[in-house]
């Protein structure tokens, strides 16, 4: 499922199928799904979780590559696969950092991301290409922000240097005993930046209305040695297929 797509639920009835299979071949029950999972069946099981991705998901192509390659530094880690299911380390309590203060959910996402971020490697997939079609699909949809996002594609000499999270935001980071891992990643060999406007358009329910805010997040990235004029082209071009309907704020960034 390209990014930008609206939420939906999903029909997950073959993922969950699979996950049962799974949990049955490692002798495990499965508790109740997580209600947030949207694009996956993802359940408890134990001291464990397995997840299995609804298959139309393209995103996730390389999500169990990524947490190999993290193996536990920073991400939660990869017990075994079967199949297209994936047992993963359960972090726990599990509580996320939208919970914490503003300032301390940023550090923690600037600390892990610096910790992720890794030179690029096979079998990654540069994203560009993906970016051009998303902003295809929402320019088709009617996004405003697409003719200035494609623009700042364009120009922006875009690398596939590095292996990226994807979906860098405070949901994805969840506290596990006295450390914060991330989970979910989807995977691409991109900027560095590009993991940045995920997080500034989030907790839920962020409308991007407090620019004080936005800035010192933005600040933060910087500090960690990131490009603040990428950052904030790669808010434009992502927002263009993510968040369409925050197009006003997004465009601002581009002013300050």
């Amino acid at each position: 499922m390209a990014q930008g797509e609206t939420l939906r639920r999903l029909d997950l009835t073959e993922a969950r199928a699979t996950a049962e299979a799974a949990a049955e071949y490692w002798g495990l029950t499965l508790g109740a799904a997580f209600p947030m999972a949207c694009v996956s069946y993802v359940a408890p099981a134990g001291a464990a979780v397995v997840k299995v991705s609804w298959e139309g998901d393209d995103e996730s192509l390389h999500e169990s590559d990524a947490l190999e390659l993290w193996n536990g530094d920073g991400a939660v880690r990869l017990k075994d696969r079967f199949g297209s299911a994936l047992l993963l380390e359960r972090a726990a309590p599990g509580t996320d950092v939208a919970g914490l203060s503003e300032a301390d959910a940023t550090a923690v996402a600037v600390s892990l991301a610096g910790r992720l971020w890794r030179p690029a490697c096979e079998p990654f997939r540069p994203v560009v290409p993906a970016v051009r079609e998303w902003l295809a699909r929402a320019a088709r949809q009617g996004s405003d922000l697409v003719p200035l996002a494609q623009e700042l594609l364009a120009g922006l000499g875009a690398s596939a240097d590095w292996v990226v999270h994807g979906d860098l935001h405070h949901h994805n980071i969840l506290r596990d005993g006295d450390r914060y891992v991330v989970i979910d990643p989807k995977p691409y060999l991109a900027d560095r930046e590009y993991d940045v406007p995920s997080f500034l358009w989030n907790p839920m329910g962020n409308e991007m209305d407090d620019p004080e805010i936005l800035e010192r997040r933005i600040s933060a990235f910087v500090s960690a040695g990131l490009s603040e004029d990428r950052i904030r082209a790669w808010t434009v071009i992502r927002g263009a297929y993510l968040r369409p309907e925050l197009a006003e704020p997004i465009r601002s960034l581009l002013s300050r």
